[in-house]
């Protein structure tokens, strides 16, 4: 019996999200099947995963742990409302993150992504302030070229211009932005972070200023900005923004949606920095991107403050249909004790010095203006065709996959973010293969 996965006969129903979709199904770019490093195509072609998935697969495809715990589960209980209900897999899980949390952040709420993690943290600073008596803090601070996912709240606090464009009439208000770090005039072809850039942090005064302190809830940032094209934050630019939330009595968010689980080389960006923020978004590599999955973690004070200062009844007024979901709660806890026995962010640190080199082998090639990195994340940023931004980018992008391996772009920027288990021979594939198709563009 041939069980191998056939390509559709019809590509017209699927909308598909972030996509060209016209150019898209002229070509298609299909993956049928996965495992370890590698995805495969219909025919059996192998693709080295560059990317995984998208930020999220970090311990690797097919990991049999994980798809045995979520069978188990769906036989067990497949579903459990979370509305004055509960199932005993979900608080297991909320403490097995708790666990793994910095220092102080161990009250866990569930969502289904990242976007609605970001959702949920700006409506907890939010209902936060308000608890405490300080109902005036209704500004939300992001920063330009921030990504912090695609529903209203996160939309309005990120600045990505092409995200925000198509629904600019109902960006949320009393929202701002703190400018972004990218100087290449001076930090061009850093290898991990710039020495150049912490003063940025000193905006917020500027805000401060302008709009009043008792009007500001929260600064949201990433510790590492990926989708926008992976900007590595200055030293001591975190540690200038937690000093002056502190001073403000403004909550810092880090929303690690990205740089959570191991991508960094530490279960969270917050303990590699050795910054710790007020609230942590998550999502993406919680569950090894097997079942959909988000959480939020805050401190006990915020938990506190909310839950013990509204009256009787309900809390807080948000919630999903499939928070702290059982499949999605058995993925998470395989996923974090895989994540521990086999070490995966001290496997993340001990790879991060040849996954740079690799990159930072591309400066000199045709059209390579810059080379960022950090962890296991890469962003080689291309010079722009005249007049047709993205184009160069995009061609390189399908040579790789044509070559056998998966890279993708933002902007003209080609991001790397591979599985947390490579090894040297899929380092020196990836940056080969790439380094060919960057001259093949020129």
């Amino acid at each position: 019996m041939n069980d191998a996965p056939t390509l559709p006969n019809d590509l017209d129903a699927y909308w598909m999200p972030f996509t060209a979709n016209r150019a898209f199904k002229t070509g298609p770019r299909m993956l049928a099947r996965a495992s370890g490093m590698f995805y495969y195509t219909a025919e059996g072609r192998p693709i080295i995963d560059g990317t995984a998935g998208l930020w999220c697969v970090n311990a690797g495809h097919g990991r049999r742990e994980i798809a045995e715990a979520i069978q188990a589960q769906a036989v067990q209980l497949d579903y459990a409302p979370s509305f004055q209900m509960g199932h005993p897999l979900a608080f297991r899980a909320a403490g097995r993150i708790a666990s793994i949390t910095p220092p102080g952040l161990d009250r866990i709420f569930f969502t289904n992504s990242g976007s609605e993690s970001d959702d949920t943290a700006l409506k907890i600073a939010l209902a936060y302030h308000r608890a405490r008596g300080q109902a005036t803090r209704i500004r939300l601070v992001g920063r330009e070229r921030g990504y912090h996912g695609v529903g209203f709240g996160g939309m309005s606090v990120g600045g990505i211009g092409g995200n925000r464009r198509q629904f600019g009439a109902a960006i949320l208000p009393h929202v701002d932005h703190l400018p972004h770090t990218h100087a290449p005039g001076r930090n061009a072809f850093t290898r991990g972070q710039p020495d150049w850039g912490a003063h940025y942090a000193d905006a917020l005064e500027g805000l401060v200023a302008l709009h009043g302190a008792d009007t500001i809830a929260a600064v949201m940032v990433e510790p590492v900005a990926g989708s926008t094209g992976v900007l590595v934050p200055p030293r001591g630019y975190l540690e200038r923004l937690r000093e002056l939330c502190t001073k403000h009595g403004i909550l810092l968010i880090f929303d690690e949606v990205i740089t959570g689980f191991g991508r960094v080389g530490r279960n969270f960006g917050a303990e590699r920095f050795d910054v710790i923020p007020d609230i942590i978004t998550m999502a993406k590599g919680l569950t090894n991107a097997a079942v959909p999955m988000g959480a939020v973690a805050v401190s006990d004070e915020i938990y506190r403050t909310v839950v013990e200062g509204a009256p009787e009844g309900i809390e807080l007024f948000h919630g999903y249909t499939y928070s702290g979901h059982p499949l999605a709660c058995a993925a998470a806890i395989a996923t974090i004790d895989l994540h521990a026995a086999e070490d995966l962010p001290g496997r993340a640190a001990a790879m991060e010095g040849p996954f740079e080199a690799g990159a930072h082998s591309l400066r000199g090639m045709p059209g390579v203006i810059d080379i960022r990195n950090f962890g296991l994340i890469a962003g080689i940023e291309l010079e722009p065709y005249p007049g047709r931004p993205t184009v160069r980018a995009a061609r390189v992008m399908q040579r790789c996959f044509e070559d056998g391996v998966l890279v993708r772009t933002t902007g003209d920027t080609i991001a790397l973010s591979p599985p947390l288990i490579i090894e040297q021979p899929h380092i020196d594939r990836i940056f080969d293969v790439l380094g060919h198709a960057i001259r093949a563009a020129a």
